[in-house]
């Protein structure tokens, strides 16, 4: 076992795509540290993965805390090992008519999206500078290119993050950290995806719906196979045409 093993950090692992990202990175011999800011199936996830043959670390931190974020890398370059791949995958897609949105939902997603995007980037993006390498990438949505009605507060978050992250790749793309904007355009076969658009799972065939899996293994080669360009946006989607 190597001495200092390589580290992945995902910042929003949930049990569809975070976990999955997770279980990929974890499969090809990084120590997957994973985050939650509550709940109970971090423990869970850290489980599966080390009963594949993985090693894994769960770590409660609230993505939009800066003294918590700090916390966050600071322990994990201390104690685990470089951050060589960092995926921010926190959520915030909620659906709210524009005048049921208040400035406290607003806010919020505003936060979770764009804010701990911040955050999160610039502490990891503190710690690979000095090695001069690693890979950065955040998880974008639809919501990221064109706001659909309802959606004003997760389409705002979406929009701030994608430039937050065109910014960062101008910046430290040169220094040698490849920073990548993945935009999910489409739904993932996730159970609150069925509950809010049960019409695309009656209309589409199975193979017009994301997999957490499937979009893993883009990351994955995001990070295994960095392109030669610095800065780098790929578009996830099931079908050619936007939904």
């Amino acid at each position: 076992m190597d001495a200092t093993p390589k580290v992945a950090l995902i910042v929003g692992a949930g049990d569809f795509l975070g976990a999955a990202i997770a279980k990929k990175f974890a499969a090809q011999g990084y120590v997957a540290c994973v985050t939650r800011r509550r709940g109970k199936g971090l423990d869970t996830l850290v489980d599966e993965i080390k009963q594949a043959g993985g090693r894994a670390e769960g770590f409660y931190s609230d993505a939009r805390d800066e003294d918590q974020v700090i916390e966050l890398v600071d322990t994990i370059e201390r104690t685990i090992g470089p951050i060589e791949a960092f995926v921010f995958n926190v959520g915030g897609n909620v659906k709210f008519d524009l005048l049921e949105t208040t400035k406290r939902i607003y806010t919020k997603v505003w936060e979770m999206c764009a804010l701990a995007g911040f955050l999160n980037g610039r502490e990891v993006a503190r710690a690979m500078l000095t090695r001069g390498r690693g890979t950065m990438i955040f998880t974008g949505a639809t919501a990221s290119l064109r706001g659909a009605a309802g959606f004003a507060a997760f389409a705002g978050g979406k929009h701030a993050l994608r430039a937050l992250v065109q910014s960062t790749a101008r910046e430290l793309g040169p220094k040698g950290i490849h920073v990548a904007h993945v935009v999910i355009d489409g739904p993932i076969d996730t159970e609150a995806t069925r509950e809010m658009f049960p019409e695309i799972y009656a209309s589409r065939p199975a193979d017009g719906i994301l997999k957490p899996e499937d979009i893993a293994e883009t990351y994955w080669a995001l990070h295994a196979q960095q392109p030669s360009a610095w800065t780098h946006e790929v578009d996830v989607r099931p079908y050619a045409e936007p939904w």
